[in-house]
């Protein structure tokens, strides 16, 4: 089976709202592909149409070209997290993992191997799961996405309940396997943490991709940072001249502009600048938030639609 995943302007809506709207890109195998946005983007329900869980309204999801509910064992092919909690409270998490093995068809050294991988092993194996903490439970949902040796990865927040050891466990795990030549899919709001493991990004908010590329292309450096004596009087000699600015840290401004047009802008005003140079790459958490700033949707989230 072929490893790319692939989503052909996919519409998700529940009523009159719409989750996802016409949504496309691609996942390549040996890549990690980080797939951001805000609570409430969209992130979840992408996840599960490509799983098979929640039937789109239009457009397609293929794993390898085929719909997942057309590829035979699934497990053994895709693994998948979408809700660490969503395991059987009163089993052990060996139980859960043998449970799961038996019905891919894969064995019980298996299992012990995938228990041993997460650090899971010894005591904490015979726990039941209503005794787990959130990062012993996204462990055992990792454990059980690896289980029927899959080619490609569709995480949901994996990282979320790991403690910093945890993370740069998953970060290395994750960036092993694709260097395997697996293809990785993971969603989150940690911005930092899909910046550290990403090869690829999509920035999703209000349902739609609003961005999308390598990270190097993403995170390339462009425009200008200024930051002048006197805000208000830049920001309004910037308006008199023609050059749209955006506040960007303590009193800054940054700008698609050349630093000279900014330059002359603010001498022909006698503004005094602190700062004028090229900006550096703003790191992703500053893009986001300027690309995803009208697009959460907490009251939508608020009413109990998980997307």
């Amino acid at each position: 089976m072929g490893r790319v995943i692939t989503l052909e302007n996919v519409t998700k809506r529940y009523g009159a709202f719409t989750a996802v709207d016409d949504v496309s890109f691609t996942a390549q195998p040996g890549r990690v592909t980080g797939f951001l946005g805000p609570n409430g983007a969209g992130k979840s329900t992408s996840m599960r149409v490509m799983v098979g869980l929640t039937p789109p309204n239009g457009g397609r999801a293929t794993i390898g070209g085929h719909l997942y509910s057309q590829i035979p064992n699934p497990a053994r092919h895709v693994g998948v997290l979408l809700d660490a909690s969503a395991q059987h409270a009163g089993r052990t998490g060996r139980e859960v993992l043998r449970i799961s093995a038996d019905t891919m068809g894969v064995g019980p050294k298996r299992v012990e191997e995938m228990l041993e991988l997460v650090g899971l092993s010894g005591n904490e194996a015979k726990r039941r799961v209503r005794n787990y903490s959130l990062g012993m439970r996204q462990r055992l949902g990792i454990a059980n996405a690896f289980l029927g040796d899959p080619s490609v990865l569709i995480l949901d927040e994996p990282v979320n309940g790991l403690d910093p050891a945890g993370i740069h466990w998953m970060r290395g795990l994750l960036r092993q396997f694709a260097s395997q030549g697996g293809t990785v899919l993971l969603s989150s709001h940690l911005l930092h943490e899909v910046e550290m493991i990403a090869d690829d990004m999509i920035l999703i908010g209000r349902g739609k991709i609003v961005a999308q590329g390598t990270k190097a292309e993403l995170l390339q450096t462009r425009g200008t940072y200024v930051k002048p004596e006197d805000p208000a009087a830049l920001l309004q000699a910037l308006q008199g001249a023609g050059v749209e600015a955006i506040p960007s840290g303590d009193g800054g401004f940054r700008s698609e502009a050349e630093p000279i047009d900014i330059g002359r802008a603010a001498a022909a005003a006698g503004v005094v600048l602190i700062e004028l140079k090229p900006a550096e790459g703003a790191g992703l958490e500053e893009m986001f938030l300027q690309l995803t700033s009208d697009d959460a949707r907490e009251s939508i989230t608020a009413q109990g639609v998980q997307v």
